[in-house]
């Protein structure tokens, strides 16, 4: 049979027409240029099935039971940072043992995927109550007022990369549920720390942060930094402070001084550093810092201040 199945059906119709009109094994075979026995396994077959279709075999049995099959879906679902290795454990005390590859081609099967989690803040009700409240008082503000805006910001830029990601299994279109996204929490570590701020005329200063910055230090540097930017990317009189929440910006200190300099500062939801287009433009800093690969400290800090002066205003806009 191995010869005869990769026959096409057309041919074996014709050998079992001219077998009937009374021709032989031998004749066959030569009329046709096949071996003899493959002749005779077409006429063997279709005097058994009655057909010359070969009929599909069921193949090796598989290794994981449809209960188990169903155990594994519920679990990644209920728990979807469950890694396959776990699963391979969980089969294992049934007495099953397979690759991890069998367990993800199953899983694939089910449209289920393991994909590194989004990083998304870690949002508690209050959170989420505020960001509407901000969302729907500012949403039809025009384009004049942003562009009023100073949008500032800190960051820590590591020196060899970013921090690899966690997987989780999912379908598709549900990287956004709660389950499968990973909670950050704002000023985590790095290497060198830097202040900065933008508008839509363009990038302000760039400071490096020396050390740990306190409300003093933070002080300084928008003593030192934010008039000066603001005079040079042109920012008219009733021009807009943003900055988020962290400790040392609402200190009572840091309160005090903005209110002697007369700071008008834009109100500013907890834990949202996404609605902070700062955040993209930190984004594509790292993006062509890390391009250059630095080799130390002093020279990422001097690549950050080369790339940040290369940002286009057209780019913030």
């Amino acid at each position: 049979m191995g010869a005869s199945k990769h026959l096409s059906n057309d041919l074996k119709t014709k050998i079992i027409q001219h077998h009937g009109l009374g021709e032989g094994y031998k004749k066959l075979s030569q009329r046709f240029k096949l071996s003899v026995s493959t002749v005779r396994n077409i006429v063997r077959n279709w005097k058994t099935t009655g057909t010359v279709l070969v009929k599909a075999r069921s193949g090796r049995p598989r290794k994981i039971s449809e209960r188990q099959r169903r155990r594994m879906v519920r679990t990644v679902t209920v728990n979807p940072q469950t890694s396959s290795k776990d699963l391979q454990h969980q089969l294992a005390a049934d007495g099953v043992t397979v690759h991890r590859s069998t367990i993800q081609r199953t899983l694939h099967k089910e449209m289920l995927y393991g994909r590194v989690m989004r990083k998304k803040p870690f949002l508690c009700t209050r959170h989420k109550w505020g960001r509407l409240r901000y969302a729907k008082a500012h949403l039809d503000k025009p384009a004049s007022f942003w562009n009023k805006v100073l949008w500032t910001d800190e960051t820590k830029i590591e020196l060899f990369g970013h921090n690899q990601g966690r997987y989780a299994w999912r379908k598709k279109n549900t990287a956004f549920q709660e389950k499968h996204l990973l909670p950050t929490v704002k000023f985590g570590g790095g290497s060198i720390m830097l202040w900065g701020c933008v508008s839509s005329a363009g990038t302000g200063n760039l400071v490096k942060v020396e050390g740990r910055m306190d409300s003093f230090q933070y002080q300084q540097i928008l003593e030192n930094n934010v008039q000066e930017s603001v005079t040079k990317l042109k920012l008219r009189r009733g021009w807009i402070f943003q900055q988020d929440n962290d400790p040392k910006h609402c200190s009572k200190s840091t309160k005090a001084f903005m209110q002697r300099n007369k700071y008008n500062i834009l109100e500013w939801p907890s834990q949202s550093p996404d609605l902070n287009i700062i955040e993209n433009v930190w984004c594509a800093l790292k993006r062509a810092v890390h391009a250059r690969k630095p080799s130390n400290l002093t020279e990422l800090e001097m690549i950050c201040r080369e790339e940040w002066s290369k940002i286009p205003p057209t780019r913030i806009q």
